[in-house]
């Protein structure tokens, strides 16, 4: 009887000291909880104070420069795998994009510049086929340079002039090629943020089919956005020209970008894209322009990513 009377005291003792043990840590807790709360109230104003300063520096005169990609890629090797169906192949895909910007920001103008690059190759080599292609081969292929200038009427909307070539680098260079000239106005409603309306613009294509590539007048809209914030960055831009003549001969464009580093300038990054051209698509069919089958086209890259 006494050792189980002992037994119960000292469960009842430890209880009491876990308790005890448990309730202090919780107010230890506590205490460090409000000690980073203190902190943060304290960073708040010091960092709000650090973001107007850069705005500052942002909004001085100058130019402004500045470059990221995406690099993936993927390359494997079997040999007598006989659970798939080729046994016995390599395979491989890479993928590259690159953004790039220079611009340049004075009190009563600016001249913004970027190159947008984005390739892909892809090889399926059947090592038991002898007519199969061993290389790797083109597969995305996109190529696009800007240039905006504008003059400015307020800090937020300027009267511009546009200048916007597409085209494929490693098939079918120009073949078809879009130039894009226009004139109009450009709205910033924000220092990372440039919206294009240009009701005054003409499309020239460049192309061997001229029954299916037709220049034509329009109006050309283009929104851009890109913006750092620490280890993350963004880009979004969307371009669309919409022809006076006919909607068979409009296009749009829409490309996103984002990367996060991790170390010196690596990271990982995505890149997104969709487009709609019935020209394009008429073309691939091999049909005319009204019996194209004008599906959306789109993209995607995944891998690591460099900025600098």
């Amino acid at each position: 009887m006494k050792k189980i009377v002992f037994a119960l005291l000292a469960g009842i003792v430890s209880f009491s000291s876990f308790a005890q043990t448990e309730e202090e840590l919780k107010a230890q807790l506590a205490e460090k909880n409000d000690s980073i709360a203190a902190i943060n109230a304290q960073a708040a104003p010091i960092q709000a104070r650090a973001d107007a300063l850069q705005a500052q520096i942002d909004a001085l005169p100058g130019w402004r420069t500045g470059a990221f990609g995406t690099i993936g890629g993927s390359l494997s090797n079997f040999n007598n795998w006989f659970a798939q169906g080729s046994p016995n192949n390599s395979s491989g895909n890479i993928g590259i994009t690159g953004n790039a910007f220079a611009n340049l920001v004075e009190d009563k103008f600016f001249w913004n510049n970027s190159l947008n690059l984005n390739l892909g190759w892809v090889k399926l080599d059947d090592k038991d086929i002898d007519t199969d292609s061993e290389d790797f081969e083109a597969l995305t292929d996109v190529f696009q340079v800007t240039s905006l200038y504008g003059r400015k009427l307020s800090s937020k909307f300027a009267i511009s002039a546009l200048g916007e070539y597409r085209t494929t680098l490693l098939n079918n260079f120009n073949n078809p090629g879009y130039l894009d000239l226009g004139l109009g106005g450009t709205w910033t409603p924000v220092p990372d943020m440039v919206v294009v309306i240009h009701p005054l613009n003409y499309n020239f294509v460049f192309a061997d089919n001229d029954a299916v590539f037709q220049s034509s007048l329009g109006a050309k809209i283009v929104a851009d956005y890109t913006r750092k914030i620490g280890a993350v960055g963004f880009k979004t831009n969307l371009s669309a020209f919409m022809s006076y003549e006919t909607s068979d001969l409009s296009n749009w464009t829409w490309t996103n970008n984002f990367s996060y580093t991790l170390w010196k300038g690596i990271g990982v990054g995505f890149d997104f894209g969709l487009r709609n051209s019935r020209q394009e698509a008429a073309n691939f069919q091999g049909v005319a322009l009204e019996d194209a089958d004008n599906k959306l086209q789109s993209f995607y890259t995944v891998g690591l990513s460099y900025s600098f």
